[in-house]
Parts: structure tokens; C-alpha cells; sequence
């Protein structure tokens, strides 16, 4: 043999032997053969028992071999439910049913296939759609409802395939009574994993506990938690799904920490780990569903996606929540399942009432501790919420008046000097810089604040800016019909459009066209004792043209501000007529700032060092217009 056939043999074994290698079974593969092999050879020995049937007459035989069939299936069948399941191999055969738990608040439906929530009504609330001609469909509002959810415990098995047991797996016993439902998936042997819920009347609180017993015998003893698993698909409620959407997510609560909350408009994830949590809320624009626990949750990792807009589906909203182990023990806990309503949930005493998406900080404080218990205080006696928002409109427009008269008394004063402005125009004609200088000095002399019309407004925009979110996110709007808008919490529709204008939508909304053409008289009235012959026309001009520009923010906005806005310019036209023609003493201003000018000048202050600056930039541009005079004459 020579040399080259010695070598080719060696390379074929080397390849077999790579072969055998690479094509061998993993332990894995390996044990889940001999699993099979097991189950085949218990089958085979229980066929075994039936060798003789041949002594039997013909139609015995056939029973003998149907039952025989049987037994030899079930052994099967119960082999490979011991693999996957462990000691709950027995819970994991059965026949789904369901249990209704009722009160006069809640209708909830429970089934006994994993002892989970299927869905729960709100008998107070309805859902409206609205169909292919857009008109509304009133329906029965249901939260918990999607077949996608989950909210099942995973239970460290170390007998069962992965090691894992989901409840959602197992069918529980159950008994009910009453108001009361108790559901327990046997392990054999008197261990059981047990879920209990209970109503009372008059509150949306859904009593929850889970009990274990005799468990410590099959659980994993390195283990003292096991994991909630909570997906909530949240269903589009709203006709407005866009602020909907924003004002969806999960909030949570650190037992020594303020709340929290995932991201509102976008996917996040948070993960909670050693800060023990009181609760946790999967909340919607205008509903919740909170889980309390009675002591707490070690830890939990929170997720939110966020669907496209064609979606079925609003958000996905994912909890992995860590719950306490033992073989022996009840974990009590409490579900809220009903609307964001403040007093409902401050009640708990536990924060709950920040789960409404009033905002933070200042705009937060001032929605919850200042606008709503106004608000609550007139709807206590009004029925009607379109006149309870005429009503704050008024009553906040009275509290900022003596901002608003501050701004229109420096207005007046600037307007007295109008003929004077209009001189400083002509007089340095095309020389914009001379005009500023002079035009700063002539309101030193005078005693007039430029800036003494806009501070007011600043001071104000804090309570602008909330009632912004408390509209939308309240819940007492929710439904709330006011002359031609069937919805406060939504947009009011005064006609539909035959087809979408992007950023604008297929509807007309009438409030945010009265607020428009309102603001464009405020602003004429607002300006008429202003100069405003040196402004630059594009910027004249744009404060008739934002108006405009907001339609396509406030056509999809909630109603029940676009009617505040309307009602609060109404009142600011009305309030600056009356100001400036019969409260504001116009001889009065002009004696006032004669007087000033006699005063000796102080030096310093803003207006001081404004005018400094413009002179400074006056003689730098002349500087350098002499430099370029003497580079051309060069």
C-alpha cells in the first residue's frame, strides 16, 4: 500500500470520527429518549396483563381489548403528565368552566382554567365606538378581557419539564359562595396551590389571596419566590385614541419612594430590584387594574410596548412580579379593578390617586390640590359640566384679574405714548438701532415697564399649562355631553370631512373654530393702543396666524378645554373692553408719567442697562460704518 492510499484512509476515519462527534446526541436529547422508552416499556407491562384474553369468548374479547387500549393510553398519557407537570399532574386534566362574582359595581367572570380573571364589568360605564357612517355605539364597558392576557404563577418544580409549573396550565377545583370563590389545583396528597376572591358591595375592590400547603415537599428548597406573570393587553376604550394612548402604561409604587411609571408614549422597561413594592397598576387613559399587596412585592421587572395605530390593541402591559414562597403559607393581597377616580383612590391611602396623569411637580400640585377641588365643589351642585367649566372659567379669570389689569394699565401707558413713538420713527427714519435707543430712554423717562405687559402672562402659565392635562384627565368629563359635543374628554365634532387632512383629522371641531376667531379679536383689541407701525410685518402679522396654526393641535384635543379657552377669551374680550374704556383712568397715566419725568433719574436697573447696551450697539455699528466708508474712499 503506499503512501497517498495510507494517507486517504486516514482522512476517511478522521471524517468518521468527526462525524460521530458532531451527530451525537446532547444530554438532553439523551434523557428525553429514555423519558420516552420509560413510558413505552410502562405501557408495554401493563399490556402484559392481558395475554390470556384468547380464553374468552369473542365479544368479551373485544371489551378486554377496548379496555385494554384505555389502560394502555391513560398510563401513557399519565406518564408523560408527570413529566411535564410533577405533582400537579393531577390539576392538569379537566374541563374549563366558568364563575360569575357580582356585585352592584362589578360583574366579574372567573374561570377555573387557571384560575384567572376573564373579564370584569363595570356596570356604571359604557364603551363608545363609533361605526363606518360615525355614529356612536354604546356597549358594555369590560376591562381584563383579551384572550391574549395572562396572570398566572410560575411555580419552581424541580420534578416538572423546565422546572417550571404555570398555573395557566392547571385546572382548579371550585367552590363558590356567594360572593366568594375559592379554586384549588391539587398536588396529591392533600398539597394544593389555592386562589381565593371575594366581593362586597359598593366597591371595586376584588379581595385576592393565594394559600399553599404541603407544597415545601416539591418545590425547589433553593427558591423563596416564585413569579407572577401579568400581560394585559389594554383595548382601545376611547374615541380619542391618541391621548388614550399617551395616558396608558404602568405605574408602580416603592414601599419608601414616590410613584412611579414607566414611559407614557413609548416602549420602556423598568426593573425593580431590592425596594420591596406596595402596588401595581395597569392603567388606562380613564380605568384601572392595581394589584396591592398587603405587606409587599420583593421585586418586579415592568414592561410596556406600545402598538401601531392600526392595532386591535392600544399597549401590551407585562409585570413579572416576585412573590413569596413557602410550603406553608397565604399571601393576601387586594385588587382594584374600576376608574381613575381621585377619591376612590386616595381612599386607599396608599398614593393610588396618582395613577390619574394630572402631571408633576407644580402642574400636578395645582391640577390635584387646587382646580380639582374647585371643580369637585361646583359639580357637587351643577349638573350640567359645560356650566361648571363656565363656572372655573369665571372664578379663575377673577383670582388672576389683578394680573391681567397690571398688564392692561402698562398697555395703556405704552399706548399713551404712542405719538411720541411715532415721532422717534420719523424723525430717525431707517435708522432701527437709534430708533430702540431713543425709543428705551423715552420709557425710562416716562415710568413704563415694556416687559410689564408679558410678566403678568408668565405668572400665569402655570395654570394654563395644568388645565391642559386635568381636562383629559379627568374622568368626571368621561361621556360628559355639553351643547353640540357628545364627549368633554374627547373632541367635539361639528361635521365630519369626506376625507383625512394630515395632522388635522376627518372631523371639525367646532369649539377649537370659536376659540380661533375669538383669539384673533383678542388680539385686535389687545393691540389698538400699542405702536406697532416699526414692527417687522412678518412678525405683525403672526400673532394673527398662530391661532390658525393651533386649529390642527386643538381639532383632536379633549372638548372640555377648547370650551374653557373659548369661554376664557369671551371673558378676556369682555374684560379688556371694560378695563380700558371704563375702570383704567387714561388723564390719570399721562399725570403720572409728566410727574415722572420731573423725578431725579436713579441710575442702574434693567431698563438702565438695556438702554446702555443699545447704545453700545449703535456706536459699534457706526464705528464700523465709518471704517467702511474710509476702505472705500482707499
Amino acid at each position: 500500500m503506499d503512501r497517498n492510499a495510507i494517507i486517504g484512509f486516514g482522512l476517511i476515519f478522521l471524517l468518521i470520527l468527526a462525524w460521530q462527534r458532531f451527530t451525537r446526541p446532547t444530554e438532553a436529547e439523551l434523557a428525553e429518549q429514555e423519558r420516552i422508552q420509560d413510558s413505552i416499556r410502562m405501557a408495554q407491562e401493563i399490556d402484559t396483563t392481558t395475554t390470556n384474553v384468547d380464553l374468552l369468548t369473542e365479544d368479551f374479547k373485544e371489551d378486554t381489548s377496548a379496555f385494554t387500549q384505555a389502560v394502555s393510553s391513560d398510563s401513557v398519557k399519565q406518564a408523560l403528565m408527570m413529566q411535564s407537570f410533577g405533582a400537579f399532574a393531577p390539576a392538569a386534566t379537566g374541563e374549563e368552566q366558568t364563575f360569575t362574582l357580582e356585585n352592584d359595581l362589578l360583574k366579574l367572570v372567573i374561570s377555573n382554567k387557571g384560575g384567572q380573571i376573564k373579564e370584569v364589568e363595570l356596570k356604571e360605564y359604557s364603551r363608545i365606538t363609533e361605526n363606518e357612517k360615525h355614529e356612536e355605539v354604546k356597549s358594555p364597558l369590560k376591562l381584563l378581557e383579551d384572550e391574549k392576557n395572562k396572570f398566572e404563577y410560575l411555580i419552581p418544580v424541580p420534578g416538572a419539564a423546565n422546572k417550571i409549573v404555570k398555573t395557566s396550565d392547571l385546572y382548579f377545583t371550585a367552590q363558590q359562595e356567594g360572593q366568594g370563590l375559592v379554586l384549588r389545583a391539587s398536588a396529591g396528597n392533600g398539597r394544593y396551590f389555592e386562589q381565593r376572591y371575594s366581593l362586597e358591595d359598593g366597591t371595586y375592590n376584588i379581595g385576592y389571596a393565594i394559600t399553599t400547603k404541603g407544597l415545601n415537599q416539591i418545590v425547589d428548597p433553593t427558591q423563596s419566590t416564585m413569579t407572577l406573570n401579568w400581560v394585559n393587553h389594554l383595548t382601545k376604550l376611547e374615541k380619542n385614541v391618541m391621548y388614550e394612548r399617551n395616558y396608558s402604561t404602568i405605574y408602580y409604587k416603592p414601599a419608601e419612594e414616590d410613584v412611579e411609571h414607566c414611559s407614557c408614549t413609548g416602549n420602556d422597561l423598568e426593573e425593580i430590584e431590592g425596594e420591596p413594592l406596595r402596588w401595581i397598576s395597569h392603567s388606562n387613559q380613564f380605568f384601572n387594574s392595581t394589584l396591592i399587596a398587603e405587606s409587599a412585592f420583593p421585586a418586579a421587572k415592568l414592561e410596556t410596548l406600545v402598538y401601531d395605530e392600526e392595532a386591535e390593541d392600544l399597549k401590551r402591559l407585562e409585570s413579572l412580579i416576585e412573590v413569596p414562597l413557602s410550603g406553608e403559607q397565604t399571601f393576601a393581597m387586594d385588587m382594584y379593578v374600576g376608574p381613575n377616580e381621585f377619591k376612590t383612590l386616595q381612599a386607599y391611602d396608599l398614593e393610588m390617586e396618582y395613577i390619574i396623569p394630572f402631571g408633576r411637580s407644580i402642574l400636578g400640585t395645582i391640577n390635584r390640590w387646587v382646580v380639582r377641588p374647585i371643580f369637585t365643589f361646583f359639580s357637587s351642585f351643577i349638573g350640567s359640566m359645560g356650566i361648571v367649566i363656565l363656572l372655573l372659567t369665571i372664578l379663575i379669570k377673577l383670582v388672576l384679574y389683578p394680573l391681567s389689569y397690571r398688564m392692561l394699565y402698562s398697555q395703556a401707558k405704552m399706548g399713551a405714548l404712542k405719538p411720541q413713538l411715532s415721532g422717534l420713527k420719523e424723525k430717525f427714519k431707517g435708522d432701527s438701532q437709534k430708533v430702540q435707543a431713543e425709543t428705551m430712554k423715552l420709557y425710562q423717562e416716562n415710568g413704563v415697564n415694556p416687559l410689564g405687559g408679558c410678566l403678568p402672562v408668565l405668572f400665569q402659565m402655570p395654570i394654563w399649562i395644568a388645565l391642559y392635562r386635568f381636562f383629559p384627565a379627568s374622568i368626571e368629563f368621561r361621556q360628559e355631553s355639553f351643547l353640540w359635543a357628545s364627549d368633554l374628554s374627547s373632541y367635539d365634532v361639528a361635521f365630519t370631512l369626506p376625507f383625512t387632512v394630515p395632522f388635522y383629522g376627518d372631523h371639525v371641531s367646532l369649539f377649537t373654530l370659536l376659540w380661533a376667531g375669538t383669539t384673533v379679536i383678542y388680539t385686535y383689541f389687545n393691540t389698538q393702543q400699542m405702536d406697532m407701525g416699526g414692527t417687522n410685518p412678518a412678525m405683525k402679522y403672526m400673532q394673527y396666524f398662530m391661532p390658525v396654526m393651533f386649529l390642527f393641535f386643538f381639532n383632536n384635543y379633549a372638548s372640555g378645554l377648547t370650551c374653557y379657552l373659548l369661554f376664557s377669551n369671551i371673558f378676556n374680550i369682555a374684560q379688556t373692553i371694560v378695563t380700558k374704556n371704563y375702570i383704567i383712568n387714561h388723564d390719570k397715566i399721562r399725570r403720572e408719567m409728566e410727574a415722572h419725568k420731573k423725578k431725579p433719574k436713579k441710575k442702574g436697573g434693567f431698563q438702565s442697562r438695556l438702554q446702555d447696551a443699545l447704545k453700545e450697539q449703535q456706536r459699534v455699528q457706526e464705528e464700523r460704518a465709518k471704517s467702511g466708508k474710509k476702505g472705500r474712499k482707499k
